[in-house]
């Protein structure tokens, strides 16, 4: 008997500046890592669209021409047009399906119903969510096949941070992201009530009018991401969305409740414990590996901050290391993929 083959399909990448193609392109490689088989065409940069529509089109083509039965093909979810056809097609070859749920449309640009979603995703024969939050709400929507959870997405670099940092009376809270009215504007109330800490941003401000430098506020504009990695000075790195301080808002702050946002990866790979807000999907996560503190409302932290102990950091510095090491090796990915491989093949 032919051993199963473990297979992807990769495509067009326009960029990996984005946090989803970064992800998306660090799960290939921990795909080849696992001697996995391309059926697409080799990976690609190219920034065109029309180029990218032509190329993820003839690798979807190739794909369908290559693909064996027994195979377990993994698709990273969404993946515009095709993601029910690829499934199908590989059924009828008598190859399963294995879907990385990276955002669901149902949820963060509600393009699509809840309904329509599901039926979707029911296509494949295993799916892997975002994280536990996210694995319950499939289930409980209808989703009827196996369902695996990823828990934090990788994030692959050779990069290691360099800062050893100490917890000083005056903290520093790092917050790294596109700045947008619609996602951050929480950003400029924040700047107004920090007192015992020092925020420090890094973005183009011309994004999100009206932030300023000051007493506790410092904006440090764009740092390219393997930089940030090895020399951000700071204490905590800050997950948060919407336009209010008191509780995560708007679609982007309620999307925290579901999804496993690539910028706690990016965090911890830079040494930095997490301050997240405690109803976010990944709260249990820094709760349980010890990697950061859940908070209610950002308005908490000029009274927590200060009473966190140096032994505490510390201690919470030495787990981030530690979950840092498995981000930069595929760990979370590789995991979740072997277990969604037993299943399908016991």
């Amino acid at each position: 008997m032919k051993k199963k083959r473990l297979c992807y399909i990769s495509r067009n990448y326009r960029g990996v500046n984005g946090s989803g193609n970064k992800a998306k392109t660090d799960n290939e490689e921990t795909l080849r890592g696992l001697q996995a088989h391309n059926l697409g065409l080799p990976t690609t940069y190219y920034n065109s669209k029309i180029l990218t529509f032509f190329l993820d089109l003839a690798g979807i083509l190739k794909t369908i021409c290559t693909i064996r039965r027994g195979d377990l093909i993994v698709l990273q979810y969404p993946i515009k047009k095709y993601f029910a056809f690829i499934c199908r097609f590989a059924k009828l070859r008598g190859a399963s399906t294995i879907a990385l749920i990276h955002d669901l449309g149902s949820m963060r640009r509600k393009r699509l119903g809840v309904k329509q979603e599901i039926d979707r995703l029911m296509c494949a024969d295993y799916v892997i969510a975002s994280n536990e939050t996210m694995k319950q709400w499939l289930h409980t929507k209808g989703y009827k096949h196996p369902l695996g959870s990823l828990s934090l997405f990788d994030y692959r670099s050779h990069t290691i941070h360099q800062k050893q940092t100490t917890l000083t009376d005056y903290p520093r809270v790092i917050y790294a992201g596109a700045l947008a009215e619609r996602k951050n504007s929480f950003l400029r109330l924040m700047s107004q009530q920090a007192q015992n800490y020092q925020l420090v941003i890094y973005g183009n401000k011309n994004g999100l009018p009206g932030l300023a430098d000051s007493k506790h506020v410092k904006i440090e504009g764009f740092m390219a991401s393997e930089d940030f990695i090895e020399h951000v000075d700071g204490h905590f790195g800050l997950v948060w969305d919407g336009a209010d301080t008191r509780t995560c808002s708007g679609a982007f702050g309620e999307y925290l409740r579901w999804n496993s946002p690539h910028k706690v990866s990016f965090y911890l790979r830079a040494g930095l414990p997490i301050i997240i807000w405690r109803q976010a999907a990944l709260a249990n996560v820094v709760q349980e590996e010890g990697i950061g503190i859940c908070i209610d409302s950002l308005e908490e932290l000029n009274d927590i901050l200060p009473s966190i102990t140096a032994v505490q950091y510390d201690e919470m510095k030495k787990q981030v290391y530690r979950v840092s090491e498995q981000l930069r090796n595929g760990h979370y990915f590789t995991k979740a993929l072997q277990e969604a491989i037993n299943q399908l093949t016991k």
